[in-house]
């Protein structure tokens, strides 16, 4: 790959069901979203990650699937998908999948074959053990509702293994005609258009699994075809690997060699910043996220980070210890409700910081400034809030709001019909959130997010350059951290607390005698060469040219 696209990239995560209703359904759907495309244009965004668009009896929210070769009856036909990939890519934005294929639905052919006799073709594209084994219940994923990995099977005479629910049974991936399969169904999705794909639950997926032996070996072959098979077909294509692993196992997603290029997965959500920045947020204090930049892990040539602040699973903060998370809790999460399998938050960004706008701006100001790609999901440009009355992870899945009208503008249905509801929280529902409102407002969140999205644009260090914490002596709320490529240099300060500081830097080396500020949260005086008595307000930010030598802002 030539061009590194995904390292400059915004990524915009959608729930197609929760988002646009163009047939009166109460469900939103791919012509829905079509139709909204210029809303993502605008917004910025040059990349849309859909969650699963695949038909599925909707156990989990469609990670249950029946047919990877076609679209869910309610989203649309493989002719909407073909129109929608066609009009993102005339506005510049490219479309990746889900990609779940650790496990199927319980009601996929495959399956109902497979366990309807030991002679089926499809046996052995899943894991059986004739006797109950030993380590059935262990390797759980959602404590509370899941209680074994093993289920016994009445009609296959057989137990079968299924690392999430009972109903997903986990195909057997030590089988060679379950990878030439899948190879053709991505070869499917990439010939229709889409540019690559987020695979789910990575790590499972490469595990050979066998009875009494758990977690099992990994197979990084599976990857390693991947990426070939997928270039081949694409050669822009792209994998972006879900891969909550140690810091030591993360390069083997990306390179086959530490010392190596990129020649596995182009793209890794950072699991290990991510509740380092929930922490320092709560804290108010730099010094997790200091420390966390200063032994982040090195990719391969290549690799990029994905950076994320909510997204379409809960909060996981399972790598903080008991007392962090406790504090992350506190901070965010005080109420049991809020908290999922005693690890996780099952809310929205806006309503954990209490709907103060200076507070989410910074919130997102230090994601973007992060090192990586980052990923927005979708509601968070205008501030949308959650329904903690819905089971689990539907809280924060509830229907996007695009005015203040009947069901906010999302569907003509009857209320009553809608597949989710809207947000009826007072400081949240559609009557003060909502996009048209925010589009014509030159003050809102969603013009500042249009901003922030758009200033990224002049910062290509920080898709690409060199990240290094700015070693000085500073306040402990504030994040002094500076990217370096041949394009230039810029220096980015972040306040996590509400009362202002002043920071004396000194000059740093290759700064340009005449810095000027590219992103600020309100008016400050002109930074100087020498970097002194920059100021800045409560939850304030400062993204400071220091140098561009390619004739860029």
């Amino acid at each position: 790959m030539t061009v590194r696209w995904y390292q400059h990239a915004v990524v915009y995560c959608v729930e197609v069901a929760s988002f646009q209703d163009s047939d009166d359904s109460g469900r939103g759907d791919l012509r829905g979203l079509a139709s909204r495309l210029d809303h993502l244009a605008r917004l910025g965004v040059t990349c849309l990650w859909l969650n699963p668009i695949h038909p599925s009896p909707g156990r989990d929210n469609g990670y249950d699937i029946t047919d990877y070769y076609a679209v869910h009856p309610a989203l649309g036909s493989l002719g909407d998908m073909a129109a929608l990939v066609r009009a993102a890519r005339e506005r510049g934005i490219r479309i990746v999948l889900d990609l779940v294929v650790n496990h199927t639905s319980d009601e996929h052919p495959w399956f109902t074959s497979a366990r309807s006799s030991p002679d089926s073709p499809y046996r052995d594209w899943y894991v059986w053990s004739a006797d109950e084994p030993p380590n059935r219940t262990q390797g759980t994923v959602f404590p509370g509702e899941q209680e074994e990995t093993w289920s016994w099977d009445e009609q296959a005479g057989a137990w079968y293994f299924h690392r999430f629910y009972g109903f997903q049974p986990d195909l057997n991936w030590s089988n060679p005609d379950v990878r030439a399969e899948i190879d053709r169904v991505m070869a499917f999705w990439l010939q229709l258009g889409v540019s690559g794909f987020r695979v789910d639950a990575a790590p499972f997926v490469l595990e050979q699994v066998s009875p009494g032996v758990d977690p099992g070996p990994q197979d990084f072959s599976i990857l390693d075809s991947w990426r070939q098979e997928t270039q081949w077909q694409v050669g822009d294509s792209v994998l972006l690997c879900e891969a909550n692993v140690a810091p030591a196992a993360v390069p083997t997603f990306v390179g086959s060699r530490p010392d190596g290029p990129c020649d596995r997965a182009q793209l890794m959500f950072d699991f290990l910043l991510n509740p380092k920045i929930w922490l320092a947020l709560a804290r108010r204090d730099a010094e997790p996220l200091v420390e966390a930049l200063m032994s982040a892990v090195v990719l391969p040539q290549g690799g990029q980070w994905v950076t994320f602040l909510r997204n379409h699973d809960e909060l996981d903060l399972s790598r903080l210890t008991a007392e962090q998370r406790g504090d992350v809790f506190a901070a965010f999460a005080p109420e049991e409700d809020m908290q999922l399998y005693g690890r996780g938050i099952r809310r929205r960004l806006a309503p954990m910081l209490g709907g103060d706008r200076r507070h989410i701006e910074l919130a997102y100001a230090l994601q973007f400034s992060l090192p990586g790609t980052p990923v927005v999901r979708y509601g968070d440009e205008i501030g949308m809030g959650e329904d903690l009355a819905l089971d689990g992870r539907e809280a924060f899945r509830t229907p996007m709001q695009w005015d203040d009208g009947p069901n906010g503008g999302f569907s003509s249905a009857d209320p009553e019909t809608l597949a989710r509801p809207l947000v009826s929280d007072h400081d949240f529902a559609t009557a003060r959130v909502n996009v048209r409102a925010q589009q014509r407002d030159p003050s809102s969140l969603l013009r500042w997010f249009e901003n922030l999205v758009h200033t990224l644009r002049l910062a290509p260090e920080i898709g690409s350059g060199t990240c290094q914490v700015v070693a000085v002596p500073l306040p402990r709320p504030v994040l002094a951290h500076r990217f370096d490529a041949p394009s230039g240099s810029i220096l980015l300060l972040h306040n996590l607390a509400d009362k202002a500081v002043t920071v004396d830097l000194g000059r740093l080396s290759d700064a340009a005698e005449r810095p000027y500020d590219l992103l600020v949260d309100g008016p400050y005086d002109a930074p100087t060469a020498e970097l002194t008595g920059l100021e800045l307000h409560g939850w304030g930010y400062r993204w400071i040219r220091l140098g561009r030598s390619d004739g860029g802002y």
